[in-house]
């Protein structure tokens, strides 16, 4: 299944970064916001440099934090694991993941995507993202639903 933008982009900061650095990662998505080409403050080329891509929207934009998130549970629901995404989303405890549950709801080209993207092993990025998913979804979705992309945007 081939991924969104926004589920790769989003994918990417989890296994990057974690949710432990959104303050970091806040303020290299303004930063990208903010660059002009040619300017010293562009970024770099790699998997950060197009953070930004995150947050255009419309027909030509790559997506946003809210669809990223989206496609995110419904992988999950999709691949079985409609309990364990719901749980991460409502209130309560969160249901934990283990490395196959990833593998089968992301899938193998997502995840051999995310590697060449991060340049993290494929073990490591697995690791990450077991560990992560489960609170940054639960860390977005404070009202028990998907954020709007404005709710979604002032969660970081």
């Amino acid at each position: 299944m081939k991924s969104t933008p926004s589920l790769l982009a989003l994918l990417g900061l989890v296994a990057f970064a974690g949710y432990q650095n959104r303050s970091k990662i806040s303020e290299m998505i303004d930063d990208a916001r903010r660059a002009r080409p040619g300017d010293s403050t562009t970024p770099q080329p790699g998997f950060l440099s197009g953070i930004s891509d995150l947050f255009r929207s419309g027909p030509n934009g790559g997506g946003t934090l809210s669809s990223g998130l989206s496609d995110l549970v419904g992988r999950f629901t999709s691949a079985g694991h409609n309990g364990t995404a719901q749980s991460w989303v409502a209130s309560g405890p969160n249901e934990h993941l283990k490395s196959d549950d990833i593998t089968h709801a992301i899938g193998d080209e997502t995840l051999n995507e995310l590697v060449a993207k991060t340049g993290l092993p494929r073990a490591e990025l697995i690791r990450r993202l077991t560990a992560a998913v489960p609170e940054v979804v639960n860390k977005l979705t404070p009202d028990g639903r998907l954020p709007t992309d404005d709710e979604a945007l002032k969660l970081l």
